[in-house]
Order: C-alpha cells, then sequence, then structure tokens
C-alpha cells in the first residue's frame, strides 16, 4: 500500500450537496425515523417481557423471535426488492412494522400478554425488517448523484438515533408507560412509510422478467461471487463478526461496568456513538482513491473497543478509545457503502445487498452465544484480548487481497451501469479474473 491509496482530492466537489434534493430529503427523513422506531425497540421490548414476568430468559426468547426471521427471509427480501422495487417492498414493510407494534400495544394495555404473543409479532416485525433492509442500497443512488455524501449523512443519522432512541424509550416508559412506548414505535414507522411513499415515482430498474425465485437467488448470488472483492470483504467481515463483533459487546459491557460502574460505562458508550458521528462527518470530505483500503486501515481502530476493557485502562483513556473505535467503524462503512452501490447495477442491487446482509449478521449471534462459555474458561479479560488482536489480523488479510486494494472510486456523478461490469475503475484487468463473461453491473451497500 501506497500514499496515494489514501490521497485525497482536493479539488472542489463538483456534485450538488444531498440536500438539495427532495427526493433525498424525503429520503433521508424516512429512514431517520425508521432508525429511531429501531433505537427505541430494545428498551422498550426489555422492559415489556420483564414486566411482564418472564425473566432475561423471556427478553432472549423475544429477541431470537426477532432476529431469526431477518437471517432467514433477507435473500428473499432482495429478490422482492428488485422484483417489485425497494420502495414498494419498504412501505410495505414499514405499514407491517406499524399495525405489529399497535397490536403489541394494545395487547400490553390489557395486562394479559403471554410471551408467545410478544414473540408472534416480533417474527412479523422481523420478517418485515428482512423485506425492508435490501431495499435500502439501492435507493441511495436514486436519490442523489453524491453516493458517498449521502451514506455519510445517513451514517450520521444512524449514529444519532441509536444514541437518542434508547434514551427516549426509557422516558416514555418511566413517565407514560410501556404500551405508549410502542405506540411512538408504530408512529415512527407510519412516518417512515409516508416519507417513503412519493419516492414511488423513482426510474427503479424493475425485473419483471418472469424467472422464478430460485433462479432470481441464483442470478443475485452469481452476481456476488463473480466480484472477488465483494465476497472477500464479506467472508473476512463474517470471521470478524464471530470473534470480534461477537464477544466485544456483551463481554465488554459487562468489564466496563465492573471497572467504572453503569454510569461510566454509559458515558463510554455515548463516547463511542459520538465517534461514529465524527466517521460520518469525515466520510463526507474525505474521498480517496482507494476507498476499501482507506475503510480498511479505519478500521483497525476498532480493536481499541475490546482492547480497553481488556486492559483495564482508565474511564479517560476508555472513553477516548471509543470515540476513536467508533469513528473508524463509522469510515469504514461510509467507504464500503459508497464502493458497493457505485459498482453494481440497480436491477440486482438489492440481491447483492441481501447477501451482504446476510453474510455480514449471520454469525454475529454465533459469537455472542460463545462468548459467555469461553469468558467462563478462559476470563473475558483473555477473549477480549483475542478478540482485539484478530480484529488487527482480520483487516490486515482484507487489505492482503489484491481486488479490494486494487478497487478504486468510480468516476464522479457515473453510475454502476456506466462502468464495465466485471472491473472496477482503476483496477488492473488481469487482477478480476474471477469475472464472468456478460456478468452485469450493479451497485449495493451496507
Amino acid at each position: 500500500m501506497t500514499m496515494d491509496d489514501v490521497t485525497v482530492r482536493q479539488k472542489p466537489d463538483p456534485l450538488p450537496s444531498p440536500w438539495r434534493s427532495s427526493r433525498f430529503r424525503l429520503f433521508f427523513t424516512a429512514r431517520s425515523t425508521s432508525l429511531l422506531a429501531d433505537g427505541m425497540l430494545m428498551v422498550s421490548l426489555t422492559t415489556a417481557v420483564l414486566g411482564a414476568g418472564y425473566g432475561a430468559s423471556g427478553v432472549g426468547y423475544a429477541l431470537a423471535a426477532w432476529m431469526a426471521p431477518i437471517v432467514l427471509l433477507v435473500l428473499i427480501g432482495g429478490v422482492l426488492a428488485d422484483r417489485f422495487t425497494p420502495q414498494v417492498m419498504m412501505v410495505g414493510a414499514d405499514v407491517v412494522r406499524m399495525l405489529a407494534m399497535l397490536a403489541l400495544a394494545a395487547l400490553l394495555a390489557t395486562d394479559g400478554v403471554k410471551l408467545w404473543h410478544i414473540m408472534a409479532l416480533l417474527a412479523l416485525s422481523g420478517a418485515a425488517t428482512a423485506m425492508f433492509q435490501p431495499g435500502l442500497a439501492s435507493m441511495v443512488p436514486q436519490v442523489s448523484e453524491d453516493i458517498q455524501r449521502a451514506n455519510a449523512l445517513l451514517r450520521i443519522s444512524e449514529s444519532i438515533c441509536t444514541l437518542l432512541g434508547p434514551g427516549l424509550a426509557g422516558l416514555l416508559v418511566a413517565y407514560w408507560d410501556v404500551a405508549g412506548s410502542f405506540l411512538f414505535i408504530a408512529a415512527a414507522y407510519a412516518l417512515s412509510a409516508l416519507g417513503l411513499a412519493p419516492l414511488r415515482k423513482l426510474s427503479t430498474a424493475e425485473d419483471d422478467s418472469a424467472d422464478p425465485l430460485w433462479q432470481r437467488l441464483a442470478t443475485g448470488w452469481h452476481e456476488f461471487r463473480a466480484r472477488s472483492w465483494l465476497w472477500g470483504v464479506i467472508a473476512v467481515w463474517a470471521v470478524y463478526g464471530l470473534f470480534v463483533f461477537g464477544p466485544a459487546l456483551p463481554l465488554g459491557a459487562a468489564l466496563l461496568t465492573e471497572q467504572h460502574g453503569a454510569s461510566g460505562y454509559g458515558w463510554i458508550a455515548s463516547a463511542d456513538g459520538a465517534g461514529t458521528i465524527v466517521g460520518g462527518l469525515l466520510g463526507m470530505r474525505v474521498r480517496p482513491r482507494r476507498p476499501l483500503v482507506a475503510g480498511a486501515c479505519a478500521m483497525f481502530f476498532f480493536s481499541l473497543n475490546p482492547l480497553a476493557p481488556a486492559l483495564g485502562w482508565s474511564f479517560t483513556l476508555t472513553a477516548v478509545t471509543g470515540v476513536v473505535a467508533g469513528c473508524g467503524f463509522a469510515f469504514w462503512g461510509v467507504m464500503w457503502a459508497t464502493s458497493v452501490q457505485s459498482h453494481i447495477p440497480l436491477t440486482v442491487l438489492s440481491r447483492v445487498s441481501a447477501y451482504d446482509v446476510a453474510g455480514s449478521i449471520m454469525v454475529i449471534p454465533l459469537g455472542r452465544a460463545l462468548a459467555g462459555p469461553a469468558a467462563e474458561s478462559y476470563g473475558a479479560d483473555r477473549v477480549l484480548l483475542f478478540s482485539a488482536v484478530m480484529g488487527l489480523v482480520l483487516i490486515a488479510v482484507m487489505l492482503a487481497v489484491p481486488a479490494i486494494r486494487a478497487l478504486g472510486r468510480a468516476p464522479e456523478g457515473s453510475t454502476a451501469s456506466d462502468t464495465d461490469p466485471g472491473l472496477a475503475p482503476g483496477s488492473d484487468p488481469a487482477a478480476e479474473t474471477d469475472v464472468q463473461p456478460g456478468a452485469e453491473a450493479r451497485s449495493g451497500g451496507r
């Protein structure tokens, strides 16, 4: 890797700000309200299950009921988004999620809610989320010419909603009731649907072929595996989820609470959230020639996240490392989303994005499940130290893949269909021999 890989373009940006587009403003508003609802869900759900007397195990069952349909159905969601357009699927998903939250609020208001009621409604909400998620990547290139800046703004919104959502849910539960918090979540999903509804006239490349579902899935898989930079990142990311993301949250939270108290952990988590906002702001301005190289270099700093509690660093130093780790993670997210969305055409973007989502999240629950037994056997500090080292090793492995290092920026203002379907702009044709002739180009994002 050379310094040229991360050189920032200094000339003025020729692309208009995403804020100048009414389509982007609608999409941004819809996405922000949806993220706020997602951020509130964990606190509201935990309060509801514990209040109904089902304990911590009930919370685990309810979360599993929500997560399982996402993992199982997200690929189908990608197929349907390419078939019926992302906007149609996302509006429908928001309506279903709104109805599920309203039903849950009604049940909680009667004081006769059963655990299976909660699990069934959360499973319905999770299935709707699986229909919603794949289309996000396809929407961004259609609502903004400046894909990178749009992704950065969305990343900032996600960070802010992640910070505000739990606190808002806590206030509603404390000063109203838990049923009221679910009414607020339902209203947020309704606002998301209303924001997305006017975007029905976007020029989405709808797949109107008569191919059966399995063949559409196969097409998405073909497009996914035809690009070694794409599946190479996801392969590394899956292992990263198992060894880093999986243990870092539960074990890190436990150790940080033990070391700095509950309020100290809260401030450290807030510092991490503030770092993701900074990373999003950097993503708006910094335009590397090799986005994945720059993003991966930033992800090296994420290893500070499990390292700080493992080594028992002071509160101040741990908070600082939280800011730095959050910044690196958010900057990587912007670089990744922009790379995928600018190198893959719209006709299959949702399907490719679905494989991205599935590969990224599928093993994280396993990592979290194994974190407890591993901590009991070796100690939580040693497990987190192992996670920090693995984080560095895996990012180094990612950078060692020639196709990932070679991927350059797409020309400003171009779409995926403007570029060669198999070759990344700025890469050596000989380096991408795994791309099959005739493969179409598309675009998607994390």
